[in-house]
């Protein structure tokens, strides 16, 4: 029989372990054509998240666990957990139950009828804010005109992947990850599943407006150098405007003999160019910032334990 791994990254989820374990094993026990492995990251929890964990493992034999010695980010656990998951296939779903158990079975399905890589792309999002679901309707919007690669919209990390995308994923081993666009870059067959996507069972969300910033900004500069191209752009427009208009000056002057004036679209255009430059910068700076991470050539994560074992 096939064996799969049912991945779960987990930072502070000791509110909706025990629901979560339930509706899994639920789900699992009526699939009696495939061997499960629940593997557990604990992505370096302050709460109960591990003993939780570690009491699981000792109950069930189909439960394992690592974790990493500090917290890392749910991209890098991610990465973690296929590096240790040896099922066929692997299943990435949230501890938040967000993303329902109740779909592996479909998923399974079309896994077998040839699809290596199915995604569950959400129809709703329940629980969130209208101003959520704007910025990240705005997100994808641009991601998808900036870069070559197709985007999936309004798709998480609950997913099926094929033995052959989890190795292609483990070969990707750049430090700032946006693992969403590295699903589409690796190819492969795709199969969408529709879903409404529920609100947390319990606990709070880890994520907050300046960490899905820094989310976006991860990957617009992991996918495409645009920003590059378009402040080069802006730049050249600017300098072409900026020598029209010194030309007209010239001109009028000697035309003229115009006085001496003009301090106020004088200070509007230098604050102008200024704040062009400093944008320009900042952008340039985000992309050299990436590589002096990628170029420390830094482990992505060191693990503090692996079912039970010091590593």
């Amino acid at each position: 029989m096939k064996k799969i791994t049912i991945l779960i990254p987990a930072y502070n989820e000791e509110e909706v372990l025990d629901k979560l374990y339930s509706r899994l094993k639920q789900v699992l026990a009526k699939l009696n054509d495939y061997h499960f492995e629940i593997l557990f990251v604990n992505d370096g929890s302050k709460d109960r998240t591990l003993d939780i964990i570690k009491t699981l493992q000792k109950e069930d034999t189909m439960v394992s666990y690592v974790d990493l010695s500090r917290n890392y980010g749910k991209e890098i656990a991610m990465i973690a957990g296929l590096d240790y998951a040896t099922g066929d296939a692997v299943v990435i779903i949230d501890a938040d139950l967000q993303d329902p158990p109740e779909l592996i079975p479909q998923m399974l399905q079309y896994w077998k009828e040839g699809y290596d890589d199915v995604y569950a792309k959400r129809r709703s999002r329940l629980g969130e804010t209208w101003l959520k679901k704007l910025s990240a309707s705005t997100f994808y919007t641009m991601l998808q005109k900036f870069t070559k690669i197709p985007i999936q919209e309004n798709t998480g990390d609950f997913r099926l992947l094929d033995r052959r995308c989890v190795e292609a994923l483990k070969q990707l081993r750049e430090a700032q990850r946006y693992t969403k666009g590295m699903f589409s870059w690796i190819g492969y067959n795709k199969k969408e599943i529709l879903f409404d996507r529920d609100p947390r069972a319990a606990g709070q969300t880890k994520w907050n407006y300046p960490k899905l910033l820094d989310l976006a900004i991860e990957g617009i500069t992991s996918f495409t150098t645009a920003p590059l191209r378009f402040s080069s752009l802006l730049g050249a427009l600017i300098s072409i405007f900026a020598f029209i208009y010194m030309l007209i000056i010239i001109m009028k002057t000697i035309a003229y003999g115009e006085s001496v004036q003009g301090y106020p679209s004088l200070m509007v255009i230098i604050l102008f160019l200024g704040g062009i430059q400093l944008l320009s910068l900042g952008i340039i700076g985000e992309y050299i910032g990436r590589i002096f991470n990628e170029t420390k050539r830094r482990p992505l994560y060191f693990v503090d334990e692996y079912n039970g074992k010091r590593v």
